[in-house]
């Protein structure tokens, strides 16, 4: 830090002459010690890494066992048959489909896992690529990498800063720092200041900063910075060593698939060793044993849902089209869903909560402080004339200039005062420039005969210089009690955090002098709130969810926007970066509990926020635009860049960008976040609620003794056609009105939370239970009613061939009108028709004709080893009245749970 020291002493502790600059050897000596003056990166993970890592998923251990179990059956049966025979590719047909399920869900993660990172490369862009250095006392352009501490580095107007630097020199010197601090306003730069302790990067006026760029002035300054020690390399460390998080989402998915990998082994070495037991007690272990592995694996692939991944990967792509409609683009699919568990939401002031654009709002002139709905060019006239002509700011055929004066000229504008016919009525003859010790601007303009002298701003520098002040278009010596009321609008003004300008005129034939002015009035500007601002704002304090804002301004001016805002209501509220710095972690974790406005904020500080509000167990969602603003948007669990004014950093640190730069947006997409947590829940549950049911009829059939009811291929259809078709249907579901009414779910919530336990077994039980009733139906009909005669009955002929087509085709009917149920689990579903989603008709009735296909179409039931059912038309029928008992189940379950709700108002209204 060198804020705190002279530029003497800056250039004494680096052994420098500032006329000479650095010998060559000294900077050939130092670029060996300090290496180049860029940016470094980690090396990446290579996507072959990726798709490796894919496979230590349990789900997929127990698959790939699974495929590998059934090849080696498969061999051993063809081997050990009499005569032996080729291994035949009905014999591979489980494995290639199991092996072809795990590659492809291998892919699909690692498409996407595997984005590129970009923020690092953008910081790389920003750096300048020459710069302009004084060594061995000669001026030479070289290239900004080449740059050590101890170089004197000429500044500019439209160079970009290519290193920190302590200023030696500067000449009304302004530099942009929006995208690094926050700060709004082009920073005034003053090499003559010394700061008596070290303070906030914002507030370093006599450094310049890497990557910024010189929007007015020149200057010199030496280097102290280089690389990633300067304030930008900070940032590339930060991005460096910041790990992306896993979603709310993905954790569960990650404890779900842990659970059904340990599940499904604990179940198949149950029931394989159930079969043993049963094929020694019968005498035929030595030859039974392979198909009694081979049900194991079945019900392995019974056990474990795959297409979860492909569905939940599908889902989360549509809620990316659904984000685009809110003016919403997401970069990391995962953080779709994780929007709707957001319970914080951190916002960016300026450009975001605000228009981006300063705007006078209020004015003072004629001794009357007006508003900006109450403006009228009667009493406003003549200092709107006098501010937009003393500017250099256009904005007619283009913005140009200081935000400030493009806001002054944009005043006048309003009164159809346009500063070209402005300046071709009374055109500028001579200029007094500001600077920062006078405080103030003046311009000279040719006005008929006369020569008119325009001058604004500091109040205290224009009243200084005042004698006149102009009233009603009549001049008069300026009183005390004038002075009181000016004084009194100014205060008025600050109270709302605005910037305050005063303008005064005069008539001089010579060189401009700034005395014996006559103060014309006083304009009060400010970035004002965005219309749709406040209303997001209620929103989410509506649905649970908390605003803070975090900014580089002043606290002042914060807190002003943030209670018009509501997100402040006092100023105790507030809290500055230099606070934010001597807090402890624990302590910082207790004040953002009440805090709502962080100001004068370091990308530092801003981190800590992100990771104090995540230490007590919120989500937390980040915006930001600025290459200050992309640690604290990777550490968040969203970061949310702006589309617009959004720096490519920011962007590529972020989850999602807003198109529109609009913080209402992100309630829009906060809700949309919800809806696409609540689909994929849905997903979950029917999913995982046919798997238990697959489970059930195999485990309960090979328990009694009895043949498996299906094969290992006839549950992967079902799980990859007749449950993923419908799966994806139902993330395809609008959401409900009245999802911004609920409070933000607790991230660490189950997805089986809320009822989705009793939905998953009792669904489960229930399907695996008609599937079995399917299987046995025609032994029963056929009157066989204890075990040893149904086994008799499946010995014979094709029947055991029948009974698998029978339970077969239950299985996958009961999904389909499963699913019909599972899209409102509290409302009948003739909803269905309402809701107008076309995708629940083409899943269902595509999915009942790719069944049909497979059971009746010649050659494709010999594949999947089925019978066909349209010789005895009866057999349909069986199969549709069973397959529809989940759908009536549902419609049972909600006609209870409505007659309980009318009882419960009932008595509520009673008492």
């Amino acid at each position: 830090m060198f804020e705190d020291k002279s530029a003497a002493k800056t250039l004494e502790n680096f052994k420098v002459d500032p006329a000479k600059g650095l010998m060559l050897g000294e900077v050939a000596d130092k670029q060996k010690i300090e290496g180049p003056n860029k940016l470094t990166e980690k090396k990446k993970k290579s996507l072959f890494l990726i798709f490796l890592g894919e496979f230590k998923d349990p789900m997929v251990i127990v698959l790939f066992v699974a495929a590998l179990i059934s090849l080696g059956i498969g061999i051993y049966n063809a081997v050990t048959a009499v005569p032996p025979r080729a291994y035949s590719f009905e014999d591979m047909a489980d494995v290639i489909i199991i092996f072809g399920v795990v590659i492809l869900n291998a892919i699909i993660g690692t498409v996407q896992e595997g984005r590129a990172e970009k923020a690092l490369e953008a910081l790389k862009k920003l750096s300048s690529p020459t710069a302009t250095v004084r060594r061995n006392g000669q001026l030479v352009e070289v290239k900004a990498e080449e740059l050590v501490r101890g170089d004197i580095v000429i500044l500019e107007e439209g160079r970009t800063v290519p290193a920190d630097l302590r200023l030696i020199k500067s000449f009304n010197l302004k530099t942009d720092e929006s995208s690094l601090t926050g700060e709004s306003l082009p920073v005034e730069k003053d090499a003559d200041i010394v700061m008596s302790d070290q303070v906030g990067i914002g507030d370093r006026v006599n450094e310049v900063f890497m990557s910024t760029p010189i929007v007015y002035g020149r200057g010199e300054g030496v280097v102290i910075h280089t690389g990633m020690h300067t304030e930008i390399g900070k940032i590339a460390s930060a991005l460096e060593t910041g790990e992306d998080e896993d979603t709310p989402l993905q954790k569960n998915l990650a404890k779900l698939s842990k659970f059904l990998g340990y599940l499904t082994v604990g179940i198949v070495v149950l029931m394989f060793g159930v079969s043993l037991i049963h094929e020694a007690v019968t005498g035929t272990l030595a030859t039974a044993w392979p198909q009694a592995l081979l049900d194991a694996v079945a019900l392995a692939v019974a056990a474990i849902p795959e297409g979860l991944p492909a569905v939940v990967t599908i889902v989360l792509a549509m809620g990316m089209q659904k984000m685009v409609k809110v003016n919403t683009i997401v970069r990391r699919l995962a953080s779709v869903e994780t929007l709707g568990a957001v319970s914080v939401v951190c916002s960016d002031k300026t450009g975001t909560l605000t228009q981006n654009k300063m705007t006078v709002v209020k004015a003072y002139a004629d001794e009357k402080l007006v508003d900006k709905e109450h403006f009228e060019k009667e009493h406003l006239g003549l200092l709107a004339e006098g501010m937009s002509l003393c500017s250099d700011a256009t904005v007619d055929g283009g913005i140009y200039g200081d935000p400030t004066e493009v806001a002054l000229v944009e005043f006048a504008n309003g009164f159809n005062m346009h500063k070209a016919d402005l300046e071709k009525a009374t055109p500028r003859i001579d200029e007094f420039p500001f600077d920062s010790v006078r405080k103030m601007m003046s311009t000279q303009h040719q006005k008929g005969d006369k020569k008119v002298v325009y001058t604004k701003g500091a109040m205290d520098q224009i009243l200084k210089n005042t004698t006149q002040i102009m009233v009603g278009g009549k001049t008069r010596p300026i009183t005390q009690i004038d002075l009181d009321k000016i004084a009194n609008a100014a205060s008025v003004m600050a109270s709302e955090a605005l910037r305050v300008l005063a303008l005064s005129i005069s008539y001089q034939d010579g060189e401009i002098q700034e005395k014996n002015l006559t103060f014309v009035g006083l304009v009060g500007m400010v970035d004002p709130p965005r219309q749709a601002a406040k209303p997001a704002v209620a929103t989410f304090k509506k649905a649970g969810i908390t605003t803070i804002m975090i900014t580089g301004d002043h606290k002042d001016t914060a807190f002003a926007i943030a209670k018009q805002l509501g997100i402040a209501e006092k100023p105790e509220q507030c809290m500055s970066g230099d606070q934010i710095d001597a807090c402890s972690d624990s302590e910082l974790q207790e004040k953002v509990k009440t805090v709502r406005v962080f100001a004068r904020v370091s990308p530092q500080n801003k981190v800590s926020i992100v990771k104090a509000i995540k230490a007590n167990g919120n989500i937390a969602a980040m915006t930001g635009d600025g290459v200050n603003d992309a640690p604290s948007l990777k550490s968040a669990d969203i970061g949310i860049a702006m589309g617009i004014t959004g720096t490519d950093v920011a962007k590529g640190a972020a989850d999602m960008v807003l198109t529109d730069d609009n913080f209402a947006s992100i309630e829009k997409a906060v809700e949309e976040g919800r809806g696409i947590y609540a689909n994929i829940r849905k997903t979950i549950l029917f999913l995982v609620s046919s798997n238990i049911g697959e489970v059930v009829c195999m485990f309960v059939a090979i328990a009694l003794g009895l043949p498996a009811p299906l094969f290992a291929i006839h549950l992967l259809w079902v799980n990859l056609i007749t449950d993923s078709l419908p799966a994806v249907a139902l993330g395809a579901d609008k959401k409900p009105d009245d999802i911004m009414n609920d409070k933000p779910r607790d991230p660490k919530e189950s997805v089986f939370a809320r009822g989705g336990y009793a939905i998953t077994f009792g669904y489960g039980a229930l399907i695996g239970t008609v599937t079995l009733v399917a299987f046995l139906l025609k032994p029963w009909l056929n009157g066989a009613w204890t075990l040893d005669a149904i086994n008799t009955y499946f010995a014979a002929g094709e029947n055991l061939e029948e009974a698998k087509s029978m339970a077969f085709c239950v299985l996958a009917f009961s999904e389909l009108f499963h699913m019909l149920g599972m899209t409102d689990v509290r409302h009948s579903f003739v909803r269905v028709f309402k809701d107008k989603n076309i995708l629940l008709w083409v899943s269902f009735f595509l999915g009942m004709g790719l069944q049909l296909a497979v059971i009746e179409i010649p050659g494709v039931n010999t594949f999947f080893k089925v019978y066909q059912l349209s010789d005895d038309p009866i057999e349909y029928l069986w199969v549709f009245l069973l397959a529809m008992t989940p759908l009536l189940a549902h419609e049972i379950v909600v006609f209870v749970l409505w007659i309980k709700n009318k009882v419960q108002a009932k008595k509520a209204k009673a008492q």
